[in-house]
């Protein structure tokens, strides 16, 4: 598959190198690798381990506030487990929001005052 078929992965990269570059003092972010192939055993095997459906792109913690981040291509759908974990984030206290490409999600990321002043 080639990278221009996967522009959801392009985004999360170039977010990623923004919160690298410029991340807010004391951010503290990670990708909860559950996506991808299983094979049933390695299925069960991460559901015993808690690995949820769903589970936003980028979570991220700051200033002791806590942040979901989907990311999506312009044209992408959010699926019913990653809605559910959203609103389940969100139950708890923590800010959540679907970014629909690149300059969405470093909006959103700006107005969560998560990245410093963008990079000269």
């Amino acid at each position: 598959m080639s990278r221009r078929a996967r522009p959801e992965e392009q985004i999360q990269r170039a977010i990623v190198q923004h919160l690298h570059a410029r991340p807010a003092t004391g951010l503290v972010f990670t990708h909860p690798a559950n996506g991808g192939y299983r094979t049933a055993v390695e299925a069960a095997s991460f559901k015993g381990l808690g690995v949820r459906p769903g589970a936003s792109d980028l979570l991220l913690w700051h200033n002791g506030k806590a942040f979901a981040l989907e990311l999506k291509g312009e044209r992408g759908k959010v699926s019913p487990a990653q809605r559910q974990f959203l609103a389940d984030m969100a139950k708890v206290g923590a800010h959540v929001d679907v970014a629909y490409g690149l300059d969405h999600a470093l909006v959103v990321l700006e107005g969560w005052r998560l990245l410093r002043d963008r990079v000269q």
